[in-house]
């Protein structure tokens, strides 16, 4: 029983923790769906579970001048925000959250992630590529929201408008499709950037992808103690 206990704990730690932002959808077609809305939410996507989110300290659109105004929801029984935009013009959207640090304490570290989507309103193409100017930013090289199943994304990691080579980049499918893993290590997948802060990437299932790029900077104190912060630059990209 101790060691059943025991396997499951490690599991449950071993996975990785994505901050998840979902849009109802990244392609704008008819007025219809002008009002948008979008699902922030800590999770494990794949295994399709959550954690506790508190209220983050901003949602935007585009940039930190444009706050929205978020409600609380539940997300597999867990705290969880959601919010509407109305798209009154066509236009590339890049929708992002500032969240509140999350201290880990299986890890022993603070969790500060920023995730970010992009949305194409009424066909429109333009500025995909452009980075917002967050401090830790993936910033696409492949049109987001326009990927099939099997196709490449690539993006850019860039910390401080640099391009920041040989980081891990951890990726996972929010399975809403009762997928199975054939085992822990394949929940979530890894890849690196390259010497240009590029990585590749295969999307072998339609559904959202959650791409992660982690840098471990800074320090914060927890109940007297300095901890490490994990800091990750978010992205989420949908394969049809």
């Amino acid at each position: 029983m101790k060691k059943s206990l025991l396997a499951l704990c490690f599991a449950m730690y071993a996975n990785a923790h994505f901050l998840a932002l979902i849009p109802a959808t990244d392609n704008i077609v008819d007025k219809k769906d002008a009002n948008l809305k979008i699902e922030t939410m800590f999770i494990h996507p794949f295994e399709q579970s959550g954690m506790n989110m508190e209220k983050p300290k901003g949602f935007y659109v585009n940039d930190t001048k444009n706050s929205l105004n978020i409600t609380e929801i539940k997300k597999f029984s867990e705290k969880a925000w959601t919010t509407n935009f109305d798209i009154k013009k066509p236009g590339v959207y890049q929708f992002f959250v500032q969240p509140e640090p999350y201290f880990e304490q299986a890890e022993e570290v603070f969790i500060s992630h920023v995730p970010k989507v992009i949305v194409s309103a009424f066909g429109v193409e333009d500025g995909w590529y452009e980075p917002i100017g967050l401090e830790y930013e993936i910033v696409p090289l492949t049109k987001p929201f326009a990927l099939y199943s099997g196709n490449i994304f690539q993006g850019k990691v860039l910390k401080d408008g640099k391009a920041m080579p040989n980081v891990q980049v951890e990726v996972e499918l929010y399975n809403e499709f009762g997928l199975k893993a054939p085992t822990e290590n394949h929940i979530t997948q890894s890849v690196k950037t390259d010497d240009n802060g590029v990585f590749s990437f295969v999307m072998n299932h339609k559904g959202w992808w959650g791409f992660a790029a982690l840098i471990e900077e800074g320090e914060k104190e927890y109940k007297g103690k300095k901890y490490p912060i994990e800091n990750g630059a978010l992205l989420w990209i949908k394969a049809y």
